[in-house]
């Protein structure tokens, strides 16, 4: 089929448009990497979609096409992406969370794009955090500390220039929720953030189609899998391949936002050692760190912050 096919499913009118099929989904992505589906076709595919709302089969689709398109990849345990892009609530706490969790032995791809914002690759490099832009990189990476990040530039090109397209359509689309549901290692866990809770039960249902084993969403910071230790958290996801649900309950009786953290912070250089780090930072990174443990089914794993010290087990709400 061409990509004006799909559109003309998507746009046929009141009583004859319909949301595309997986295996439309699929071939409709598959055309628009190639490079070259004409631009208008692509803009036009990308709002219908917008306009009507995806589907977890059109995701699904999606997302499997994209994958694709990615180069093999060494094994890893949990697929981390980040995508959020213009943050604004303080810094990326969520990176010492990943940190945390490849230091328990789990291997950890961290994967993203964060538009012009910074934020997050220069705290990879606080964190010593390795990039990778080769599978030959992210294995090396891997095999020496258990984590790695991967940019999206280096990972799918085609998808990041639709991502991209952002900045001439003047809207999101559905490529967004794409990139989150890439999983370009075919982990068989994921943790993932958005910023918009109705996102949480696309993606879900999405990676069910996709046969993945465990996923854990939340509303996170700034969109990021990043939790609030003052606020219960909602999670939607997977484990074992079902459908799950469940509520975090609040880490701290505490009222503040994530953002209030910049002000007298400025380097994650401080989660290093975790005698210097304040409580509701601790609580942000440990919550996190657990939930993505809860995803891999080792809730109970011990935690320890960079230095080597140990994370406290025990919590209880103060303010």
């Amino acid at each position: 089929m061409s990509l004006a096919d799909h559109v003309r499913s998507l746009g046929r009118g009141p009583g004859r448009s319909r949301s595309l099929t997986q295996d439309e989904a699929q071939d409709a992505m598959a055309l628009m990497l190639q490079g070259d589906a004409a631009p208008e076709a692509i803009g036009a595919l990308l709002m219908l979609m917008r306009m009507k709302g995806e589907t977890a089969e059109e995701i699904a689709g999606f997302a499997a096409a994209a994958q694709a398109h990615v180069p093999t990849l060494p094994q890893v345990d949990l697929d981390w992406p980040s995508y959020a892009a213009g943050r604004t609530r303080g810094l990326p706490w969520f990176l010492v969370s990943a940190l945390m969790v490849a230091q328990s032995g789990k291997r950890v791809m961290l994967h993203g794009w964060n538009g012009a914002d910074p934020t997050v690759r220069n705290g990879l490099a606080t964190l010593g955090i390795p990039l990778a832009r080769t599978a030959a990189e992210a294995e090396a990476a891997l095999n020496a500390g258990n984590i790695v990040y991967m940019p999206l530039e280096d990972l799918c090109p085609p998808l990041l220039r639709l991502l991209s397209l952002r900045e001439v359509l003047g809207l999101r689309s559905c490529v967004n929720t794409v990139c989150r549901m890439l999983n370009p290692a075919r982990a068989a866990a994921s943790v993932q953030g958005v910023f918009h809770p109705s996102y949480r039960l696309l993606q879900a249902d999405a990676a069910q189609r996709l046969g993945w084993h465990a996923l854990t969403v939340i509303k996170g910071g700034g969109g990021e899998f990043e939790r609030h230790p003052a606020k219960a958290i909602e999670a939607f996801g997977l484990r074992n391949g079902a459908p799950w649900q469940d509520t975090e309950a609040a880490r701290l009786a505490q009222t503040r936002r994530l953002a209030d953290s910049a002000g007298h912070i400025n380097s994650l250089k401080v989660a290093l050692s975790s005698a210097a780090l304040p409580r509701f930072e601790t609580e942000v990174i440990l919550g996190t760190a657990q939930l993505a443990l809860d995803t891999l089914g080792c809730s109970h794993s011990p935690l320890h912050f960079p230095d080597g010290s140990p994370a406290p087990t025990a919590l209880s709400l103060t303010a």
